[in-house]
């Protein structure tokens, strides 16, 4: 599986993905926050399955499509406190977050469907607003991930768009 906290992070900003096929090379700053709202629409779909099947794992190392979209929920909550701290400090360290943990803690499989739709597409909302409101230079302000990982706004923007189009193609594209 493919997941931000991979460690060859690199060749997402580098080359098309070959399963999901989100070309990041060519995503620019200002269309990440479109490809979000779109994402989180199709997110909404997702979750309006029977509440049984969201929660059936294809196997037992692959999140459901319910613990999927929780995650990418949660994705858009990191990703928006990240983003903040790049626009109002400089060369920010972001707190250390690990996604297995929380899908733990959280009981994923255990949430109602349609409050994580909800989340869902708040979270997007809040993220997308944020990046929408980036402008000229800002794209260069930079920030740093816990293992050393350097980012700036604009190569996290096109380095988080591919995790939610990822997960979203995980759990539709054996559909």
């Amino acid at each position: 599986m493919i997941t931000p906290d991979t460690k060859d992070w690199t060749w997402v900003l580098q080359r098309p993905c070959a399963d999901c096929g989100l070309d990041t090379p060519s995503v620019t700053g200002t269309a990440v926050s479109g490809l979000l709202r779109d994402n989180a629409a199709a997110w909404a779909g997702v979750l309006a399955a029977d509440p049984v099947e969201l929660r059936r794992r294809p196997s037992p190392g692959i999140w459901s499509p319910l613990e999927y979209a929780c995650h990418v929920r949660d994705v858009f909550r990191i990703f928006a406190v990240r983003l903040d701290l790049m626009l109002t400090q400089d060369g920010p360290l972001f707190p250390n977050w690990d996604q297995d943990e929380t899908a733990v803690a959280e009981r994923y499989s255990e949430q109602d469907p349609a409050r994580v739709a909800a989340d869902l597409a708040e979270a997007a909302e809040t993220l997308a607003a944020a990046f929408d409101r980036v402008e000229g230079e800002q794209w260069q302000r930079t920030g740093t991930r816990s293992d050393g990982a350097h980012f700036t706004v604009g190569s996290i923007a096109r380095y988080f768009i591919h995790d939610p189009v990822h997960h979203l193609w995980d759990v539709t594209a054996a559909a």
